[in-house]
């Protein structure tokens, strides 16, 4: 047993050891510079293309979701949160501020009439659960053409969606009530 439990330790040790004293082949070469050593080390070991940390925001950016934008009348969306029943059950197209999105899915998106807008914004989600937005759509210019629609929320619902940081509206009453688009075409524009 002593001769068994003996060989077994040989096994594993002596490659360990022999392992353990062969230089690597990156140590052989000369060091890079040191701003260029992490980055190539970077790539070569993730398959994600590298991101541009240092990178300016493209200001020409877009992305198109959904149908293509028709050309319905457009509403200011001022004008549908002050008097959302007018606009009720109508299409219609809405430029505004992308102030939050959904983080766990992009299934919806709110928007404000200015970037640092405060209060009740109109909360976009899309038709039939067909298409979803990025999740970093936040800070984001909009235009969405689809059904606005004045919702009475449950208390559930509510509370899931601020628990996704949206900002859910309250009646005098307390009760949840919000605007919503039901988005037929989304475009985004940074």
């Amino acid at each position: 047993m002593k001769t068994l439990r003996s060989a077994l330790v040989m096994m594993v040790a002596v490659p360990l050891v022999a392992l353990a004293g062969e230089p690597t082949p990156a140590a052989n070469k000369q060091p890079a510079k040191a701003s260029e050593q992490p980055a190539k080390a970077s790539e070569a070991d993730c398959h994600h293309p590298p991101q541009a940390q240092d990178a300016a925001p493209k200001s020409d950016w877009k992305l198109t979701r959904g149908e293509p934008i028709k050309g319905v009348p457009c509403v200011k969306l001022a004008d549908l949160l002050a008097k959302p029943q007018e606009h009720d059950g109508k299409t219609v197209l809405i430029e505004g501020h992308v102030r939050k999105a959904c983080e766990r899915k992009g299934c919806w998106m709110e928007l404000a009439t200015a970037k640092d807008a405060k209060g009740a914004g109109l909360r976009v989600t899309f038709k039939d659960y067909g298409f979803f937005v990025p999740l970093d759509s936040a800070g984001s210019e909009a235009r969405v053409e689809g059904v606005v629609k004045v919702a009475d929320l449950s208390e559930d619902r509510a509370k899931h969606y601020e628990s996704e940081g949206a900002i859910v509206p309250r009646t005098a009453d307390g009760k949840p009530r919000e605007v919503q688009l039901v988005a037929s075409g989304v475009e985004l524009r940074r």
